[in-house]
C-alpha cells in the first residue's frame, strides 16, 4: 500500500455523510493506478453494482474536481460538473406529520447518486462541505477532511505528500 493511503487510514474519516463522499473519491489510488471499484468488495462497500460503475466513476471524478476547487486548485481533467450530476438525484422534502419537521430525503435510498446528494446537501447546510478537499499533489488528489483551524491544509498527509512537495521545492533551489 502506498504511503498516502497508509497515512490517510490513520486519520479519522470525514464527519457525517461526507465520509461516504470521501470513501468514494478515495476508491482510486492515482499513483498506483488501483481502483477499488474494480473489485466486488470495493463495490460492495459503497453499494454499487457493476451496472452502476460508469456512473459511479463519473460521480467520483466530478466530486474530486469539486474537492480540488475547495482547496483552490483547478480540476484535474474535464469532468461533468458536479451540480449537473446532483441535479439528477431523486430527492424530495419529507415532512413529519407529527411535529412538522422537514428534511431532505432520497426517493430510493439505494442509488449512490442519491446518497451522495444527501451527504452534500447536509454538509452544505452545516457549513462543512468546503472542508472536504483533495490533496494538491498531482499524483495523489486523495480526499481528506480539513480539520485545521484556518482551513488551509494543502495535502492529505504532511508526512507523505507535504514532505515530498517541500523536498522538491528544496531541491529546486539547490545549485
Amino acid at each position: 500500500m502506498r504511503g498516502t493511503v497508509a497515512a490517510m487510514s490513520e486519520q479519522a474519516p470525514a464527519p457525517g455523510g461526507l465520509a461516504l463522499v470521501e470513501s468514494l473519491v478515495n476508491t482510486l489510488d492515482i499513483e498506483a493506478g488501483a481502483d477499488a471499484l474494480d473489485t466486488a468488495e470495493g463495490r460492495a462497500r459503497l453499494g454499487v453494482t457493476e451496472a452502476e460503475l460508469p456512473q459511479a466513476r463519473e460521480l467520483r471524478e466530478s466530486l474530486r474536481a469539486a474537492l480540488l476547487a475547495h482547496a483552490g486548485h483547478p480540476p484535474h481533467r474535464a469532468v461533468t460538473p458536479l451540480g449537473e450530476l446532483l441535479a439528477r438525484a431523486p430527492l424530495y422534502v419529507a415532512v413529519d406529520p407529527a411535529d412538522g419537521t422537514a428534511r431532505l430525503a432520497a426517493v430510493d435510498d439505494g442509488p449512490l447518486l442519491a446518497r451522495v446528494a444527501l451527504a452534500v446537501a447536509e454538509a452544505a447546510g452545516r457549513g462543512t462541505w468546503t472542508r472536504l478537499k483533495a490533496c494538491e499533489a498531482p499524483a495523489c488528489h486523495w480526499a481528506y477532511y480539513d480539520r485545521s483551524p484556518a482551513g488551509r491544509r494543502r495535502w492529505c498527509s504532511m508526512s507523505v505528500c507535504g514532505a515530498r512537495a517541500k523536498m522538491r521545492r528544496y531541491r529546486a533551489k539547490q545549485p
